[in-house]
């Protein structure tokens, strides 16, 4: 399977992640938690299984939330410059979800959908499938 490998904006934290062929594509997220945590209109994703990602420089620092589904959500970033690697959200099982966004290679990445539509601001066009919420399970 093909691994990628991200780091944080300071360079302290880098990962790799394993990614199969049809995953190698952002989910957009509308939702207004990740809006808030980016401080962008919406954050670029993709699901990975946990054993997946392994960090192979630094560490990461957790911070905990309650997601819509009424779950904890764990984020894990870099403490130092606190750059958000990975998400766990719990209602997800055994699945996290990785910020391609930071991934080398990401930029090639097409979108293959966009989730919480219902929270996109006006100004944004739709550019893949678009569910209202989070995507069917």
């Amino acid at each position: 399977m093909p691994s990628f490998t991200g780091r944080c904006h300071c360079g302290q934290t880098e990962w790799t992640v394993e990614l199969p062929q049809e995953s190698q594509a952002h989910i957009l997220c509308h939702c207004d938690a990740c809006k808030l945590l980016s401080g962008g209109e919406n954050t670029l994703n993709q699901i990975a299984g946990k054993d997946d990602l392994k960090i192979t420089k630094g560490t990461v620092k957790t911070y905990t939330y309650t997601g819509d589904s009424g779950n904890p959500v764990h984020c894990y970033y870099c403490p130092n410059c606190t750059t958000h690697a990975y998400h766990h959200q719990t209602a997800l099982g055994d699945k996290i979800v990785v910020r391609t966004g930071l991934l080398q290679g990401g930029k090639s990445f097409k979108v293959a959908a966009e989730i919480f539509g219902k929270d996109r601001l006006d100004w944004q066009p739709e550019v893949g499938h678009t569910f209202e919420g989070p995507p069917p399970s």
